[in-house]
Order: structure tokens, then sequence, then C-alpha cells
């Protein structure tokens, strides 16, 4: 399956320059936060296809007015064509607002949505806001990704971890893609095209045996 991720600034290419050939293929619109609701909202209209988006740490105004024709994810896990995808929005809490939060804050958020992972038999793409700490973020707080998230990648083994916030034009030695285990970690600022199939379901068994071990 052929995925256009998008995150923080809106895609050039894909809003004044438009032409089909650019989302020729696309299956699925995955959105990373911090975009404008008129572009998500644009992309519904022009792309034949699903867009699914978790908040960015700026888009407090999608609480009470969010975009239309896109289907947020966030806290939620969702099957499209055998997919899984998770989603958990926000950033680390640097200042007062919305969708920001401490690493306690998000592991509560992590440990309601494992279960609706173990109800779906696992996972293949978790989509953020804010990266893996250590893994595409940055010294200060307010660019510092989640140690928790480490939770989900040990666990379920997803094929992918699509984040934004840190911006690629922050600095000429910025990494966009790193590799965590069997997870490919990728900052999907302004546009990433990626291809992903749906991994087997795990084994019931195992997924409840886990659970009775916590």
């Amino acid at each position: 399956m052929k995925l256009l991720a998008v995150a923080d600034e809106e895609c050039k290419a894909l809003w004044d320059y438009y032409s089909p050939d650019k989302l020729k293929d696309v299956e699925m619109i995955l959105a990373c936060g911090d975009l404008n609701r008129h572009y998500l909202e644009y992309l519904v209209t022009m792309a034949p296809v699903p867009v699914f988006y978790v908040h960015g740490n700026h888009d407090e105004s999608f609480d009470a007015r969010p975009p239309e024709g896109a289907v947020c994810i966030d806290d939620d896990v969702i099957e499209y064509h055998g997919l899984r995808i998770a989603g958990l929005g926000g950033a680390c809490r640097y200042r007062s607002g919305a969708w920001q939060f401490t690493e306690a804050e998000m592991k509560k958020r992590v440990n309601r949505l494992r279960s609706k992972v173990e109800r779906h038999r696992g996972l293949d793409v978790l989509v953020t806001h804010a990266p893996l700490h250590g893994y595409g973020d940055m010294n200060d707080l307010a660019h510092r990704g989640f140690t928790v998230f480490r939770e989900l990648l040990d666990r379920y083994h997803p094929q992918l971890m699509l984040h934004g916030h840190v911006h690629m034009n922050y600095g000429a030695n910025l990494q966009r893609e790193y590799q965590y285990g069997t997870t490919r970690i990728v900052n999907c600022f302004e546009r990433m095209y990626l291809d992903v199939e749906p991994a087997p379901p795990r084994p019931q068994h195992r997924l409840m045996s886990r659970l009775w071990q916590r």
C-alpha cells in the first residue's frame, strides 16, 4: 500500500502547484499534526482516499472546529485495508495549552491505547506528532520526544512510526529517518511517500498471555 504522510508545513507541490500525478497510486493520507485545517480539507477534496490525522501542539482550534472530511485517530486504533494504525498526537509540555503532555500523562495515554491494539491483534503503523526520545528529537523541552513510545515499539514492533514536530529546516544535520529494532521511524515534515503492507495478526493466545502477566 502506498501512503502519503504529511506534517508541520503545507507542501507547495501539493497545494500551490498541484497536479493529479502527485497523488497517483496513493491509497491513504496520514497527517502528523500542525497543519492548516484548510490544507487537510483540501487534501480530502483532491484525493479520493481517506485522510487520517493526529493533533499537533498547535492544533488547539481543531477541538472546536475539526477539519471537515478528515478523521481524527488520536487515542484510537483504526484498520484500513488490513493495515492497523494507532494515533497519539501532541508534544512535550513546555507551556500552557492543549495537546501538550508530560511524560507521565503520555504514559497514561499509551496504557489506554494498548488495550485497543490488543483487540486488533497487533499494530502496523504508529502515527504521532512528537518523535521517540533519542530518535529525531532535539535537546530543548519544546522539541523533546517521548520515551514511553518505546513501550509500543518494543511490544508490537510496528513497521512504521511516523511523526512530525521537528522541522527538517531547523538544522542542516537533522536526520529524517531512524531504525529502532524492526521499526522504521520517519520524520514526515512537509511530505513523505511510503510503502507498507499489513503484517499477519499476532496469535491471540500470545497477546492474552502477555495481558495476564501484566
